[in-house]
């Protein structure tokens, strides 16, 4: 950003304008919360999850309903994980938060042999932990801090290992039906998001503790996607869309598309679009700009 402070503050403030005019949009599109929802907010220390907490924080204050924020981190007990951080900081800000301690470091380095990525097992036992804690105090909606290019990064490793046309949805129900996932940063892009978290000096903690992260498959996906980026400008939010515009009849499963049975006879219209929340409603209020930051926050236990 320059080094102008009049113009940074500027670019900043179209930044978080920009995060949450999206955030927003993608509540409405979804539905994601409701009146009186009781919202866990999934914080894992990273860039994405607390610019998760920060926009659903600023939306709270000038909803259209009324809805808790409670932040909640698994200590998973990696080596030299600072534990104190997210605690201070959560009390700064004044969030009601919950730190779980379970140990499952120890569990995957017991069962991941030497060598492996660690990353899918130990984000199992995370999910599992994180949902059973949903379970025993109420939580209504589970918030992860998934964005843009995760969702399309996800639709790509599904295409080039497992030759099916499948993503990570902005929102869910999970596999045992009780508990609905929803992904605020599903159309905002890593780039807005890590810009955002570095402006906002948030005291991120680097996924890096486990010494895993090497050669991922995720990793040489994203890379294909940021050289396409680089090389067109734009592509990225164009295939992001593209997730959202789906033709059956365009494509070849027969299972999603009467394709046998198809005839000159039998052509119909396809079914309007089914309402949705207003966008406006969620986005009212949206228009200060001149104090990007210092936004009211109003909490409702």
């Amino acid at each position: 950003m320059s080094t102008d402070p009049r113009k940074t503050q500027f670019e900043q403030h179209k930044l978080n304008k920009r995060l949450r005019r999206q955030v927003g949009e993608a509540i409405a599109d979804f539905n994601m919360i409701e009146e009186g929802d009781k919202v866990m907010v999934c914080l894992s220390g990273g860039k994405d999850s607390f610019t998760m907490l920060d926009i659903l924080r600023q939306l709270q204050a000038k909803a259209p309903v009324r809805f808790e924020l409670v932040a909640v981190n698994l200590d998973q007990k990696q080596p030299d994980f600072p534990a104190h951080v997210l605690p201070d900081f959560l009390r700064a800000e004044g969030v009601p938060f919950h730190i779980i301690e379970q140990d499952t470091y120890s569990v995957v380095k017991r069962v991941v042999p030497e060598g492996k990525t660690m990353c899918s097992l130990c984000s199992r036992l995370r999910r599992g932990s994180l949902y059973t804690y949903a379970a025993e105090h109420g939580f209504t909606k589970i918030a992860l801090g998934h964005h843009r290019d995760d969702l399309l990064a996800t639709f790509f490793l599904n295409l080039f290992h497992h030759a099916k046309l499948a993503g990570m949805p902005p929102k869910l129900r999970s596999d045992d039906g009780q508990h609905i996932v929803i992904r605020p940063l599903a159309y905002c892009a890593e780039a807005d998001i890590a810009s955002y978290a570095e402006a906002r000096q948030f005291p991120i903690i680097p996924c890096n503790l486990c010494g895993s992260q090497e050669n991922l498959q995720r990793k040489q996906v994203r890379l294909m996607m940021d050289a396409w980026e680089k090389q067109w400008p734009g592509r990225l939010e164009t295939m992001a869309r593209a997730l959202g515009d789906i033709r059956l009849s365009q494509l070849s499963d027969r299972k999603l598309f009467d394709f046998l049975h198809l005839t000159q006879a039998d052509m119909r219209a396809p079914d309007a679009p089914s309402d949705s929340p207003d966008r406006h409603a969620w986005l009212a209020g949206d228009t200060d700009t001149s104090r990007p930051f210092d936004i009211p926050v109003v909490l409702h236990a």
